[in-house]
């Protein structure tokens, strides 16, 4: 059962702006990330599950989180399909995300009140799934899709839609500032936030100082 209620995580999202997200095939490594995104100030984790086992990668990071880091809100990406989402619920995700979007796991997450995120990148995709209740939208892939223009188009007709996007966004002060201005609600930030250069050399002191200043120069292109 997810340690976080569905308004909880989405107010969050909206408070915060900013959704870490990696894969590691190692629970000591996985655990270590946490814990420097926490230590960074950041309440919110995305585990993509992307290798063999990563459920039980996410079990063990589940059970650090909740005993070491209690304020960090812990969810499940790249996930696909109705079977994947329900194996990470029981496990205690309290988000699911994803690169595409599936109605079936839509009226799963909606059922067990589990926030839905799911993956578009046509106004149409975006309609569909917000009948089905996702709050917010990922926009994927970000970089691909000429996304900030992307994101200004969609909201001129559709200001309620929420906009994440993911791939193609940087700590970069221009970066975050021309994605704000588009309308995003909140960015989701992979290896450019969680370089493989630091995991490589155990370098977790160096994602935490960039996960404080990156949330701060949100906080501050927010006018927060």
């Amino acid at each position: 059962m997810a340690r976080f209620d569905r308004l909880t995580v989405y107010n969050t999202m909206m408070a915060e702006a900013m959704m870490p997200l990696f894969y590691h095939p190692e629970s000591s490594v996985a655990q270590q990330v946490a814990g420097a995104l926490a230590r960074g100030g950041g309440h919110l984790l995305e585990f993509t599950s992307r290798g063999d086992g990563a459920i039980n990668v996410f079990v063990d990071l589940f059970r650090f989180c909740a005993r070491d880091y209690p304020q960090l809100i812990l969810g499940v990406g790249s996930v696909e399909d109705e079977a994947t989402a329900a194996l990470y619920i029981a496990q205690g995700a309290n988000f699911i995300v994803a690169p595409t979007f599936n109605p079936a796991v839509a009226r799963l997450c909606n059922r067990r009140k589990i926030p839905y995120i799911p993956g578009c990148g046509t106004v149409s995709e975006i309609a569909s799934a917000e009948e089905l209740g996702a709050e917010v939208i990922k926009l994927f892939p970000a970089d691909a899709l000429d996304g900030k223009a992307f994101v200004k188009a969609i909201l001129a007709p559709r200001p309620w839609t929420r906009i994440m996007p993911s791939g193609g966004v940087s700590p970069e002060e221009a970066n975050l500032r021309a994605w704000f201005a588009a309308g995003v609600c909140c960015v989701g930030m992979g290896s450019k936030l969680i370089r493989s250069d630091w995991l490589e050399a155990g370098d977790f002191a160096a994602i935490e100082a960039l996960t404080r200043d990156t949330l701060a120069l949100i906080r501050t292109l927010r006018g927060r």
